[in-house]
């Protein structure tokens, strides 16, 4: 059985409360930025901030 689609949420810069390291890049995401959440649907505790571009282009990066 193929892994289920992770679970995305947006998060709004007003939401973004303090600063959090990208799952794509590793590089920072500054507190006060829009970014995603990204929350597997098989492992939720694993869940992961990155920011939209790093995640548009995650195939590239090596990430699936």
């Amino acid at each position: 059985m193929p892994p289920q689609a992770p679970e995305v949420r947006r998060i709004q810069p007003y939401q973004a409360v303090k600063a959090y390291v990208c799952g794509g890049c590793n590089n920072a995401i500054p507190a006060a930025t829009g970014h995603l959440v990204v929350v597997p649907t098989e492992a939720p505790d694993l869940r992961r901030h990155w920011h939209h571009s790093c995640w548009e282009r995650r195939d590239r990066l090596g990430h699936r």
